[in-house]
């Protein structure tokens, strides 16, 4: 995936200033300009048993990462595209030993490596769900095992180790840092959920304390109410959360990940299918009763082997099953495709796809671009010779001088504002929020079916409000942030007049997966 406009402007800087440098610093530069041709990379973080990997698998479409603890699950292991399947262990000098995946298709339980030896596990698939995104599991956090709790948080601060000696080069290279985050949680949010939350924006430069690179994710909503449906107490409890931790991630999406697992994967067979329909068709109190709990559904006498029923529990949990089974008794000739979408809507994929392309993948250009930007930023200052310092600083300033790179300035802005550092009044603060996070002016401006030169006049009357602000309604902190939203809207009228209309942002959707 090639850069966008922003980032094409910084990797048109790397090849400027990249071969005038010093030797040892070319290297890290030209590291820099690789990262910006290659997909976002997103972390998904966790405590251990979060159900990380169970969501690894459904994002990537393929049951490759395990999802027990065992070795695996105790090292980062990056997922990206490739054009063949290969599973590479890399060793902390480099050095690679390729494995093949099982006769399951998923990454081996044994890594034939001394686990001391592991820098992480390089995954490459061809999944066309990983042409644009790069998956990077990591080792649970907060972890009664130290090392694998210590070897998560080298990960997330990985973006600092080519410069600081005390960090070690576990994860550099293909994992030297997350562009994003994907946190998991289940029920509610601990203080250590938080600490690690704000070690990984800590190292995230730029956009550091800033809630655009971080997602969070409520997992195993299901469990929350038996077998009844979740989603009525799922979404009021995601939208607390969201309230709890606006300041420090985007949003927060509920998710039943075995269920994501199981029907993106693949995973639910003609066998399966047809032995949910048989379980539908028993009398309605036979059903509850099964339905009561693992054991009743496990041992009691039924028409469907036990193995077999053992296998959907695996599968779909006893939420997945009941969700099912009211579907066929519903409609007793529903097709098994037909099925196996209902249980993809039910799952919550299809909010949490979409709030990924909304959160990361359509503004991965400006978060690569800040990205890369702090990065260079980081190699002037810890440049030995003068001549090389001035180089690049020199090249950073003429970039972040084009109008292109107000929208680093808009996020920076809104970073402010969003982690309470300045107060702007609510609705002052949803209009930044929109301007620095979209590039659809009718979702930005809130005037859907507007034409261009209504538009354009909005996107003027907005930069004027905010130029009256600045100079008469607000202190000292408030005036610097409205200057740069003024500009901003500025920036869009002219955009606007002149033609250059971007392409909107996806719809949102709801826990079906209807547009809402």
């Amino acid at each position: 995936m090639g850069s966008g406009p922003l980032g094409a402007r910084v990797a048109a800087l790397c090849d400027e200033v990249g071969p005038r440098l010093g030797v040892s610093l070319q290297g890290q530069v030209f590291g820099v300009r690789r990262r910006l041709d290659e997909p976002l990379r997103v972390a998904i973080a966790g405590r251990l048993k979060a159900g990380k990997s169970t969501l690894v698998n459904a994002l990537i479409g393929r049951r490759v990462a395990p999802t027990e603890v065992g070795e695996c699950t105790r090292v980062v292991t990056q997922f990206r595209y490739g054009t063949a399947d290969r599973v590479d262990v890399v060793r902390r000098d480099g050095s690679r030993t390729s494995l093949p995946l099982d006769e399951s298709g998923m990454i081996p339980s044994r890594l034939g490596v001394p686990r001391a030896e592991i820098g992480y596990v390089d995954v490459t698939l061809t999944s066309d769900h990983l042409r644009d995104l790069t998956v990077v599991d990591t080792p649970g956090l907060a972890s009664t095992n130290t090392s694998v709790s210590d070897g998560a948080n080298r990960f997330l601060h990985t973006d600092a180790a080519p410069f600081d000696d005390d960090i070690d080069d576990d994860s550099t290279g293909a994992i030297s840092g997350a562009e994003a985050i994907v946190y998991v949680f289940t029920q509610a949010v601990r203080d250590d959920d938080v600490r690690a939350l704000a070690a990984f924006r800590s190292v995230s430069a730029r956009l550091a304390s800033n809630p655009i690179n971080s997602l969070g994710l409520f997992n195993k909503v299901d469990k929350l109410v038996g077998t009844g449906d979740p989603w009525p107490v799922a979404g009021p409890l995601a939208a607390d959360q969201a309230r709890v931790l606006r300041r420090v991630v985007s949003d927060v999406v509920p998710v039943v990940g075995l269920l994501a697992e199981t029907t993106e994967a693949g995973r639910l067979t003609a066998a399966d299918c047809e032995a949910l329909r048989t379980l539908s068709r028993l009398p309605a109190t036979e059903r509850l009763v099964l339905l009561a709990s693992v054991d009743l559904f496990t041992t009691r006498d039924c028409a469907v082997p036990r193995a077999q029923r053992e296998r959907l529990l695996r599968l779909l949990d006893l939420y997945g099953i009941g969700f099912a089974l009211a579907q066929l008794a519903a409609v007793p000739d529903l097709a098994s495709g037909d099925l196996v979408r209902a249980l993809f809507r039910a799952s919550g994929l299809p909010r949490l796809r979409n709030t990924l392309d909304q959160a990361f993948r359509w503004r991965t250009d400006a978060i690569k671009a800040g990205w890369a930007l702090s990065a260079l930023e980081k190699i002037a200052s810890h440049a030995t010779a003068a001549a090389d310092r001035e180089l690049l600083r020199d090249g950073i300033e003429r970039v972040l001088q084009q109008p292109d790179y107000h929208r680093l300035r808009l996020l920076e802005v809104a970073q402010l504002v969003g982690t309470g550092t300045v107060e702007l009044p609510e609705p002052m603060e949803r209009e930044l929020n929109r301007l620095a996070l979209s590039t659809d002016p009718e979702w930005i401006l809130d005037r859907p079916g507007a034409t261009a030169p209504e538009l354009a006049d909005a996107a003027l009357a907005a930069a004027t409000r905010w130029r009256v602000y600045a100079v008469a309604g607000s202190g000292p902190a408030q005036s610097r942030v409205a200057l740069v939203v003024h500009r901003g809207f500025y920036l869009l009228s002219q955009r606007i007049r002149a033609g250059t209309r971007p392409q909107p942002v996806p719809p949102a959707v709801g826990y079906e997966g209807q547009a809402r």
